[in-house]
């Protein structure tokens, strides 16, 4: 079977995948040659950025790992993205099993993943929907089955807020999820920065313009401003092979030099 005749329905296989130019750089295998050539143009002028990708999900996952033990029991990540080992689930759920997790992507090949992967995991569910329509997320069926929004909840937009342009309102977006948020929840955010090599932004944009792979570099203080109504808990809003839930850990480099490619991340807290 050639790769065309694998691409599931609803993908065009000539129009990239923000979430799998992400699963290639991660070194996954769910991708397509379209995907690989936005990826290797990128990887041409900005070669560490695998190392970028890793340090991101690295990031992600120890935010994830760090908040359950501190007693958060419910995550929505928006903007999932193919699965990646270890998963949320199993990550906060290693900490305390009654972890509740909601994974939202608007690939159906990440559905099509999802639906393999979730099929014997009670409390998590995936839903397919775009994280621009955050009413619709809200009222989905398998969200507000599994989400008290009554309760603690923490919200993940790692690596995806940077796909939403300024007309699509993005500040509009984290503010609805936001206002359902009651004291002691959390927002995991990591974004792609216009402090970035300038070589790299031209050669992304360039590569994916019209797509939906195609993103926004902001400045750091336009990225801040998702964090309104927050508190940034650790070491603040930091690169994110820098970040770490405990500021005063020594930790290996995990890269020598400023990357290409700069990704910054941080956690907010929403305080009582």
């Amino acid at each position: 079977m050639t790769e065309l005749e694998r691409v599931p329905p609803g993908v065009n296989p000539r129009v990239p995948s923000s979430a799998r130019v992400y699963d290639y750089l991660l070194g996954g295998k769910d991708n397509l040659a379209v995907d690989r050539a936005v990826a290797e143009k990128l990887l041409a002028v900005a070669p560490d950025t695998r190392l970028v990708a890793r340090a991101n999900r690295r990031f992600q996952i120890e935010a994830v790992g760090h908040l359950a033990e501190r007693g958060v029991r419910q995550f929505v990540d928006l903007g999932t993205g193919i699965p990646t080992a270890p998963s949320i689930h199993e990550t906060v759920r290693a900490v305390h099993p009654s972890c509740r997790v909601i994974y939202v992507d608007n690939d159906p090949v990440v559905r099509r993943h999802a639906q393999v992967l979730l099929a014997d995991a009670p409390g998590v569910a995936a839903v397919e929907a775009d994280l621009r329509r955050p009413a619709e997320i809200l009222a989905d069926p398998h969200v507000t089955g599994l989400i008290d929004f009554d309760q603690p909840v923490c919200v993940l937009m790692v690596g995806v807020l940077h796909f939403v342009m300024d007309q699509e309102d993005p500040l509009g977006i984290v503010a609805a999820f936001r206002k359902h948020m009651v004291a002691g929840s959390h927002l995991v955010l990591s974004h792609a920065m216009a402090e970035s090599a300038p070589e790299a932004v031209a050669q992304l944009r360039k590569a994916t313009a019209g797509s939906p792979a195609q993103s926004s570099f902001r400045t750091r203080a336009e990225v801040l401003r998702f964090f309104d109504g927050f508190e940034l808990i650790g070491p603040g809003f930091v690169p994110v092979q820098d970040w770490c839930a405990d500021p005063a850990e020594v930790r290996v480099p995990f890269m020598d030099a400023p990357p290409h490619l700069l990704v910054e991340g941080g956690v907010g807290r929403i305080r009582a």
